[in-house]
This record gives C-alpha cells, sequence and structure tokens, in this order.
C-alpha cells in the first residue's frame, strides 16, 4: 500500500507538479503508435478473410490477437478523450471519433459519461455514471427481492465478462443518452451510421456471415478484455471508497484506483492502463507516458496488483461500509448477525 497522505506534506504539495511533467502529447509517438496497431489489424483482417474459406478453425486464434489490437484501439480513443493523445483538439476529437466506430463505440457520449467516473471515482454519494454497479451491504438488504436477484445476476462473472461486454458494445452503444447535449447524441447516430456502412460494405465484399463470424469473435474478445480492465482497475482487495463529505480526490486516484501489474506483452496491447492510479490523478498524461512517471517518482510507486492474484476480485459483490471493504454474498450471513 502508498503512504501518501493529505496532509499537507511536502511529497502532497509537489504531486502535482510531478505530473504536470509528463503531461505532453508526443505527435510522432501518438502517430507510431496508431500505425504500429492499425496496419497489424488489418492485415489480421485479411488474413482472416482468406483463411475463413479454408478453416474456422484457423480464424479463431487470429481473432484473439485482433481483439487484443482492440483493446489498444480503445486506449487511443480514451486518451484522445482526455486530450492526452494529440495537442490538438480537433485531432483529438477526429482520431478519437474515428477509433470509436472501430470499437464500436460513440465517442463523445463515452468522453462524457467517462469524464462523470473520473470526477465521481470512489465516491460512494456520486455512483451510477461510467462505473461498475456496486451496492452497499445494507443497500442490498433494504433493496426489493427482484432489485436483490437482478443484482445477483449482474455480479455474476458469466453475465458481467461473457455477456454483459456484448450488450454494451453492440447494443447499449447503439442508443443515444438523453440527458447528454446534441454533440453526445449526434455521435451515438455518425457511428451507427459508419458501421452500418461498414457492415454494408462488409457484407456485399465477403458475406455477412463471414463478417459476422470475423467481427463478433474479435469485439467479444476486445469487450470482455475492456470490462475485465475497467472492472479491476476499481474493485479491489484494499480498495478505497468514501461518502462525498470524506471524498479524498488524492485517495481517490492512489487508492481507489489499481496499480495493474501486467506482464508485458499484455501491457502493450492494453495500453499501460494498468498504471490506473496515475491515471486518475492525471488523465492528461499519454498513456506511453504512464510506465515512465511510475517509474520515476516513488511517491507513486503503489503495491501492485498482479495478474494471477486479481482473479479473486471476482468474488467481490458488496462494498461493506462497517468494515470498509468488498465483500462476497457469502458475507451476508455473518453481517446479519453482527452486532452495530
Amino acid at each position: 500500500m502508498n503512504t501518501l497522505q493529505n496532509d499537507g506534506s511536502s511529497a502532497t504539495k509537489t504531486w502535482r507538479k510531478i505530473v504536470n511533467d509528463y503531461q505532453n502529447p508526443d505527435m510522432r509517438k501518438s502517430v507510431w503508435q496508431l500505425v504500429n496497431t492499425l496496419v497489424p489489424y488489418i492485415i489480421l483482417w485479411i488474413l482472416m478473410v482468406y483463411l475463413i474459406e479454408i478453416s474456422y478453425w484457423l480464424v479463431l486464434p487470429l481473432s484473439i490477437i485482433a481483439g487484443g489490437l482492440v483493446v489498444r484501439i480503445f486506449i487511443f480513443l480514451h486518451d484522445c478523450g482526455h486530450w492526452s493523445f494529440f495537442k490538438s483538439a480537433k485531432a483529438n476529437h477526429w482520431v478519437g471519433s474515428i477509433m470509436g466506430v472501430l470499437v464500436f463505440t460513440p465517442y463523445f457520449q463515452w468522453r462524457q459519461s467517462h469524464a462523470v467516473h473520473h470526477a465521481t471515482a470512489a465516491n460512494l454519494d456520486k455512483r451510477g455514471v461510467g462505473d461498475v454497479w456496486t451496492l452497499t451491504v445494507d443497500e442490498f438488504l433494504e433493496a426489493p427481492w427482484w432489485k436483490r436477484l437482478f443484482y445477483r445476476v449482474y455480479r455474476n462473472p458469466l453475465i458481467m465478462f461473457g455477456v454483459g461486454p456484448l450488450l454494451t458494445f453492440l447494443i447499449l452503444h447503439r442508443l443515444p443518452n438523453n440527458s447528454y447535449k446534441k454533440r453526445e447524441k449526434n455521435s451515438v447516430h455518425l457511428t451507427n451510421l459508419a458501421l452500418i456502412i461498414i457492415i454494408l460494405g462488409m457484407s456485399w465484399a465477403i458475406g455477412l456471415k463471414n463478417y459476422l463470424l470475423i467481427q463478433l469473435p474479435v469485439i467479444w474478445v476486445a469487450s470482455t478484455v475492456g470490462v475485465w480492465m475497467f472492472y479491476v482497475q476499481h474493485q479491489f482487495e484494499g480498495v478505497y471508497w468514501e461518502r462525498a463529505q470524506e471524498w479524498d480526490f488524492l485517495k481517490a486516484g492512489l487508492e481507489g484506483s489499481s496499480f495493474y501489474q501486467l506482464p508485458k506483452v499484455l501491457q502493450w496491447f492494453s495500453g499501460s492502463i494498468g498504471f490506473h492510479h496515475i491515471h486518475h490523478l492525471s488523465p492528461r498524461i499519454p498513456n506511453y507516458l504512464l510506465e515512465k512517471c511510475h517509474r520515476e517518482n516513488p511517491i507513486f510507486q503503489v503495491e501492485p496488483l498482479r495478474l494471477w492474484s486479481s482473479f479473486k476480485t471476482m468474488t467481490f459483490r458488496l462494498w461493506d461500509e462497517k468494515k470498509r471493504q468488498l465483500v462476497n454474498f457469502r458475507y451476508l450471513k455473518i453481517y446479519q448477525v453482527e452486532p452495530n
């Protein structure tokens, strides 16, 4: 665990200055990331189109790699949404919108909900937008039976990481949020239009069946990995959550967001988003500078969450405000008999 406290220490006073030194998008690095990701992605698609006429079993392994590249493409959209991929706002918005089509995500609508997430992460009184639905133990016990049942289904790993990601990216992202402004709504319609054009074009070129047999596994792999990454970055042992009155931005970043230490190849595919504690402190740091910021500043070198141990987080279901920790459903039996 980190030892940084919001107590007026010199470390606390300088953290903003430290991150400012890394908030500098490099055009060459950003363009190179686009090249070293989009070119292999296009090549894989060409190979899969060719191989599907030979054997579908040859396509599926390539779809896993292609799905990993889509995760990386999503990180580019993500950085564009934070204005950390390019210095130019227009460049960020254009590239972000194009990447959004490739990952089935309306850029401006997603950008808006994600901004809310950054402003409210780890705040128990501001849940519900751009986050993973999480109830406290008391909220769950006080909920009607149908809500408790729905919540149990929602938090089941098979739903959350199996059906849920496809539902989100293929269906929910097609629907505009009526509470958002015109630009956000238009991004949904324009993304949907672009996807229709792509689907029609690919159906004409290779047939609708072949397109779906290739695209669906790719988007399933990407969406599942993406949802998992987002989940584990805010639902882990020792995570910080607090009510609004006591909520602290610094702690929400360093203790409410994980340092998910992945093998180098997975770090590459995930665009170094595992350095999520730094990202939440400074969303304007480009993905390719997060590791450098972490490595060069001991203040950010918190206890990592490693790959194998991270799977334990799938057992977490509820937040216990008494013990200030995430718990599973079995804990409810103990909770209900414990004295207040």
